[in-house]
């Protein structure tokens, strides 16, 4: 674990746990509003979790009364063509770049937390291996949250769009779609575009960003590892073949198209087949 890992784990925090069961529980924090009490609070459960303290009741069909995703007011969210664009020169800049990236962890954690309360009777692994993405995703959001503090601003005081939520809210009905084009289209997007990001940010000289880059590049190989490893197993169930159900998926969602350049080596980590790499140059 870096240094960056350990300052963050090493302050005191006293997030808020009520259930002791993990779907319900990771229902409640979806609709909590407040960013940084989901992201601790998330990162609580999964360690409750570890020590036994949660059921998992994979059969219930949960609803909820309140609006998920919980969000804070701010920031507002607007078309990603409206997003202003700022020189990484000025602090500003660097700091709108930090809050973009802190936006897109806030999702990740609706996003996990989202796949363990609603798609009931999967294996256990499923659940398990959410928590574990929703719980690094608000340790990303934390480490850039308080960065982003360091310059003067916190989550909320630039704009922000919802594309990520988006996709979430196209396939709710679908744990194959979600599986497909979710980890493995969305957050796959990150691993190629992490690598640029952090170059960008080391040489307007924030190290410090370019640290907490490398936690969350580290991480997001695992966490698309983790939805190619349930879209696989999903196929193998339903008896589809891989490439051309994605493809499928992709055209009825109306996915963005992917374009390079890609992060092959990073792909390959994450479970990515060579015949999938290569359909990336020709889709």
């Amino acid at each position: 674990m870096s240094s960056a890992d350990t300052d963050y784990l090493a302050q005191p925090r006293q997030p808020v746990i009520e259930s002791g069961e993990l779907r319900v529980e990771a229902l409640r924090l979806l609709a909590e509003s407040d960013a940084q009490i989901k992201a601790d609070s998330t990162m609580a459960l999964k360690h409750r979790w570890e020590a036994g303290e949660l059921t998992l009741d994979r059969e219930a069909m949960l609803s909820s009364d309140a609006a998920i995703p919980g969000r804070p007011s701010r920031p507002d969210l607007v078309s990603p063509r409206a997003l202003e664009r700022r020189p990484m020169n000025t602090v500003a800049g660097r700091a709108a770049l930090i809050h973009a990236l802190a936006h897109i962890e806030f999702n990740a954690i609706n996003l996990a937390l989202d796949a363990i309360w609603r798609f009931s009777d999967m294996p256990p692994e499923f659940y398990a291996d959410w928590l574990k993405v929703a719980s690094e995703e608000a340790l990303h959001f934390t480490l850039l949250n308080t960065h982003l503090g360091s310059l003067g601003h916190s989550y909320g005081d630039f704009n922000a769009h919802n594309s990520l939520w988006e996709m979430a809210e196209k396939t709710r009905e679908d744990v194959l779609a979600r599986m497909a084009l979710v980890p493995r289209t969305l957050e796959a997007r990150g691993l190629d575009a992490t690598p640029a990001v952090r170059a960008k940010l080391a040489q307007a000289g924030d190290e410090p960003a370019a640290a907490i880059l490398d936690i969350i590049l580290r991480d997001e190989v695992g966490h698309v590892a983790i939805g190619n490893r349930w879209y696989g197993w999903l196929c193998q169930q339903q008896g589809a073949e891989p490439l051309s159900t994605y493809r499928e998926l992709a055209r009825h969602y109306k996915a963005p198209v992917l374009k390079g350049p890609f992060n092959l080596e990073a792909r390959r980590a994450a479970g990515f087949t060579e015949e999938e790499l290569i359909a990336l140059n020709k889709d």
